[in-house]
């Protein structure tokens, strides 16, 4: 089985004035994102434990399977 992992880092954000009170991903024009969706399974995980908020790089590199300091 082939396959793709998309991993949309940095897509959460605030809402903001600029933008209708929307963030920017509600705000984007998105129909690539939309088609593979649609055409996907769609799943979350956590990648590191309940209350911890990981860095960016921390997050990214969990979902591959890397243990940074106990956290995941």
């Amino acid at each position: 089985m082939k396959g793709v992992f998309v991993i949309i880092d940095g897509s959460a954000d605030l809402p903001c004035f600029q933008l209708n009170e929307k963030t920017p991903l509600e705000f984007a024009k998105t129909p690539n994102l939309d088609q593979i969706a649609f055409n996907s399974k769609i799943g979350y995980c956590f990648t590191v434990k309940e209350g911890v908020v990981p860095s960016s790089d921390t997050g990214v590199i969990s979902l591959f399977g890397l243990n940074q300091r106990g956290l995941v």
